[in-house]
């Protein structure tokens, strides 16, 4: 499980969802083997519409860019273990 290895980056989330992100992404690195990004993403855009509506977007990888607008409050990336997090609700 997470045990503080996660580190947030960057984030406009309340605390509790940011605790909720990176408890989901912990999950996944629990469910999948860490090079299945697709599936650790999934697990957790899953988790999120689940809990907080649809709309969700996740992206895992230990490389990558984006661009992108998100709705005010619903943004976080961070970092845990050797994987780059980003969870955001689209505008």
């Amino acid at each position: 499980m997470l045990e503080g290895k996660a580190m947030i980056e960057d984030t406009d989330m309340p605390t509790k969802m940011q605790i909720q992100a990176m408890a989901y992404a912990s999950e996944a690195l629990d469910l999948y083997d860490v090079i299945d990004c697709k599936s650790i993403a999934a697990h957790i855009k899953k988790e999120f519409d689940a809990r907080y509506g649809g709309g969700w977007q996740c992206v895992v990888g230990s490389s990558f860019g984006c661009f992108f607008t998100h709705s005010k409050g619903t943004f976080i990336y961070f970092t845990l273990e050797t994987l780059n997090f980003l969870i955001f609700k689209g505008v």
